[in-house]
């Protein structure tokens, strides 16, 4: 198999998992225990250093010591930000051709694109 043929292939992607909040306040303990790094705890539990940094910050705007979001606060807007994409999804899809009714050989602007 050639190189070309293989970047052509993608790894199938892991369906995307859910943690209970027991799980993920335990896994914010131990990073802030310090005996451990952030990305050590990540690999220890086969966890994606993003996921833990994400899990570390919302215990930290939770318990009043960084500015945001709380958990709960979160969970009120859920549904407005939910209705907001539902919106966006009646959209008639743009078509990358241009109109049949346009005389033949006149092209829409493209404003500089």
């Amino acid at each position: 198999m050639s190189i070309m043929e293989s970047m052509g292939k993608k790894k199938p992607r892991r369906p995307r998992r859910s943690f209970t909040p027991g799980f993920k306040a335990e896994i914010v303990g131990l990073c802030r225990r310090g005996d451990r790094s952030v990305g050590q705890v990540a690999r220890d539990f086969e966890l994606t250093e993003t996921a833990v940094r994400d899990w570390v910050k919302q215990a930290e705007v939770d318990a009043g010591e960084r500015n945001g979001l709380t958990s709960s606060e979160r969970e009120e807007l859920a549904p407005d930000r939910a209705g907001c994409r539902g919106a966006d999804s009646r959209l008639p899809a743009a078509s990358p051709h241009p109109p049949r009714d346009l005389p033949f050989g006149q092209r829409l602007p493209t404003w500089g694109l």
